[in-house]
């Protein structure tokens, strides 16, 4: 008498794994992932079946069943970074990427990295070059500094220029500008991992450039200012701005640095909703050293701009640890042309997302809504929105804008709905509020609209005809 195993007959129902790759279901996958590739996920949907079976489990053991598993799986394991919509309102959502790229930007990544480009080479005289010479020149342009250079990112550019400038020695810095970046991140640990020794002055919300004279010792090397750019103090408050303090350490021959974060190149650069220090302002008032985000504020690649005086620049670039933070050729050609489209006062994405006209935006919500109002079984309206800035850059300032409400089509689903619109092709992002889904304009351009709806009808599937339809959403 047989024994529940493999050879008993369920199991033997099972079919070869020749005659789930032959279902023609998987013709188009063999071609486009490989053979091998394919049998590996045949083999994988066949053991589940066996271990289901094994468990008592009521499986479908059907050959063209096992395809479409199989042909499933595949198509799960795509890559793990997709394009998305991003209808959040947060125009710099960190989790999101932060700032789409120019279109210049993106040709000029995608030119460089084809092939070969002349990263470190002299085309004039053959001989080895500097790699961000191009940007440091256009940086000066923009900025007026001496000299500049580029890190892999601000928090990068901080930990460098305070080992390059401080190594054993204190930084003053003010107790209310000790601040905490994304992902837990603290200025303390930043000075930890330098080598440079925090002198902390002042209080939490009050802090003098008396507080920061008395500090200044023997052992001091720099005066450090903080842009608290994720959080604001307000009420009876007193922070000491760039300029004297940079006073104060020319007058005792310490250097200046002005952390400004956010990366604005200048008042207007881009129209934001709030005063934000930038990069021309701290250099013009005498910093040594300016630092900011290249990607945040300037909407280019994620990295951090090092601007200053040639002195200053120069020390930082002898440092061992400057090449541990370079950034490599992708980088270098997004930064390039997001600089040069600066230069010629012409707008990135970003910025064209801060100056979108609030009418031009409910203009919009409202053609889309009366869209998808067409489609049975769909409650969409355009109502009036709150978009921020997000990416820990003026977080006290609210932008208006516009969005279309979608309504699903049971009580407590906007969830699902939104998880749905999530996992469709575009991926969309929404913002979930008061029992709705809100697709928020301020961050998409216009030219994705199509896409959008598209999207969420792709979630509705197909009514019979004369009869109503409703959002497939997930169980």
């Amino acid at each position: 008498m047989d024994s529940e195993g493999p050879a008993s007959p369920p199991f033997r129902r099972l079919p070869p794994v020749n005659a789930v790759l032959d279902r023609p279901s998987l013709a188009d996958a063999i071609r486009g992932r490989g053979r091998e590739a394919v049998v590996g996920a045949v083999r994988a949907a066949i053991e589940r079946a066996r271990e289901a079976l094994r468990d008592g489990g009521d499986v479908a053991i059907d050959v063209d069943e096992l395809a479409r598993l199989a042909g499933a799986s595949l198509a799960d394991d795509g890559p793990r970074l997709r394009p998305v919509l991003n209808a959040t309102g947060i125009l710099l959502h960190t989790g999101l990427g932060r700032a789409p790229l120019a279109a210049e930007a993106a040709e000029a990544v995608a030119r460089v990295a084809r092939g070969y480009c002349n990263l470190e080479i002299d085309l004039d005289t053959g001989d080895r070059g500097r790699r961000a010479d191009g940007v440091a020149e256009l940086l000066r342009r923009l900025t007026g500094a001496e000299a500049a250079t580029v890190v892999n990112n601000n928090a990068g550019a901080t930990v460098l220029v305070l080992r390059a400038l401080a190594a054993g020695k204190e930084v003053v810095v003010s107790r209310g500008q000790l601040v905490e970046i994304g992902g837990s991140f603290r200025l303390p640990e930043i000075f930890g991992v330098s080598g440079a020794r925090l002198r902390e002055v002042g209080t939490t919300n009050r802090t003098r450039l008396e507080d920061y004279a008395k500090a200044i010792g023997p052992e001091t090397a720099a005066l450090l200012r903080v842009h608290a750019s994720n959080y604001r103090i307000v009420g009876f408050a007193e922070e000491v701005p760039i300029g004297p303090l940079a006073r104060l350490a020319a007058e005792r021959g310490l250097a200046a640095i002005d952390d400004v974060g956010s990366g604005a190149l200048a008042p207007g650069r881009p129209n934001l909703p709030a005063a934000e220090p930038t990069i021309a302002e701290g250099l013009a008032v005498g910093a040594d050293v300016v630092l900011a985000s290249g990607d945040k504020l300037l909407g280019g690649p994620q990295c951090g701009l090092i601007v200053g005086k040639s002195a200053a620049i120069a020390r930082v670039e002898r440092d061992p640890l400057m090449r541990a933070l370079r950034v490599d050729k992708l980088t270098l050609a997004a930064l390039e042309a997001t600089l040069r489209l600066a230069l010629a006062g012409r707008d990135v994405p970003l910025w064209s997302f801060l100056d979108a006209p609030i009418d031009s935006l409910r203009d919009r919500a409202g053609r889309l809504a009366e869209s998808l109002r067409a489609d049975p079984g769909l409650d969409a309206t355009a109502v009036d929105s709150t978009a921020f800035l997000g990416g820990g850059s003026v977080p006290a300032e609210s932008l208006p804008s516009a969005a279309v409400r979608l309504v699903p089509p049971a009580i407590g689903r906007e969830a699902d709905l939104a998880r749905a619109l999530r996992l469709g092709d575009p991926s969309v992002f929404p913002r979930v509020h008061a029992g709705a889904v809100l697709l928020d304009l301020r961050a998409l351009p216009e030219a994705d609209d199509p896409a959008l709806l598209a999207a969420v009808r792709r979630i509705l599937p197909p009514s019979p005809a004369g009869s109503g339809s409703a959002l497939a959403l997930p169980s």
